[in-house]
């Protein structure tokens, strides 16, 4: 094939008959939002070359979007997997054919046109949520994802306000399930919050008006003691976990969750690294005793006794 313009699609390109493969990277792109080429691989399976192939044609084709904010790091740092988002085609495929209620024609310029900063911040989020599902795809455990998880008729996304002295919206970054059998051996299902933060946002102000990531902790704190996730969420409860950049931004989150009136338990902090490991091991810190705890306390099976063994890395 001849080598085709990175950011531009072609004028002219090989046809292309989608396969399920297709569809499937389609849906995880969607379902993501953005994604890179090995995390992508990682989801769908196959050769990674095979899959660069067949992400290459997507593109030029318009069922995928190459957005334009990571051109500085092809520029600055040499090649990096490319990340994906949804095509104007793409979402004609998902609407017609598996009944996804997007609007089609907005993808391609939503894609092309987001900033650094939000993909950036997407793609950790990306990061996060690849390596869980391939971790709990080798340990045993179901993954749930939002669009499972609707808590209304009208599949409404799960944000909420939280009122008091501080009103505040409150939209996660993601929202999931684990699927699992407890120690006991009995079914469990345990629902979570996704932080990612990349240690951009000041841990505390002294004006709580100001945006701060201790004001995030005060509104799952208000979630919990007023029972919103019961009342308007359908979740009987749940834990909130916070990804960040390096352990000295942990111990500030830490302190800040230590500001807290009640509710630390809720809390559970890890650094980047915990990409790379096993999400199931005692990686997590728990914001009441800053203790190592896991994520779930599952029986996962003498073949996940390695860390390295539900682990994996990605580009």
């Amino acid at each position: 094939m001849p080598r085709l313009p990175r950011f531009k699609r072609a004028a002219a390109v090989q046809p292309v008959k989608l396969t399920d493969r297709d569809r499937e990277i389609i849906r995880q792109v969607y379902r993501h939002r953005f994604l890179r080429s090995g995390q992508i691989a990682a989801l769908v399976g196959g050769s990674r070359q095979q899959v660069v192939r067949r992400l290459r044609l997507l593109f030029h084709h318009g069922y995928l979007e190459r957005p334009r904010a990571q051109l500085r790091y092809f520029e600055r740092n040499g090649p990096r997997h490319l990340a994906y988002g949804l095509g104007n085609k793409g979402g004609t495929l998902l609407r017609r054919q598996f009944g996804v209620a997007v609007d089609p024609k907005s993808w391609n310029a939503k894609n092309h046109d987001i900033g650094r900063i939000y993909l950036e911040h997407t793609l950790l989020v990306s990061e996060i949520m690849v390596s869980l599902e391939i971790a709990c795809r080798q340990c045993g455990v179901t993954l749930l994802y939002e669009d499972q998880l609707r808590h209304s008729v009208e599949k409404q996304p799960f944000k909420w306000r939280v009122e008091g002295k501080l009103k505040l919206g409150v939209v996660p970054d993601r929202v999931f399930a684990l699927e699992y059998a407890g120690e006991n051996g009995i079914s469990q299902r345990a629902y979570f919050f996704l932080e990612a933060d990349r240690g951009t946002m000041p841990v505390i102000r002294k004006n709580l008006v100001q945006t701060s990531f201790y004001r995030k902790l005060l509104a799952y704190e208000s979630t919990w003691t007023n029972k919103i996730h019961q009342r308007q969420l359908g979740i009987p409860r749940f834990q909130v976990i916070t990804v960040t950049t390096i352990p000295a931004r942990v111990d500030s989150l830490l302190d800040a969750c230590s500001r807290l009136k009640r509710g630390h338990g809720l809390f559970l902090f890890a650094d980047r690294s915990v990409v790379d490991k096993s999400l199931f091991f005692e990686a997590w810190l728990n914001g009441k005793t800053r203790q190592p705890t896991q994520l779930i306390k599952a029986k996962l099976g003498t073949n996940v006794l390695a860390r390295d063994t539900c682990g994996v890395e990605i580009s």
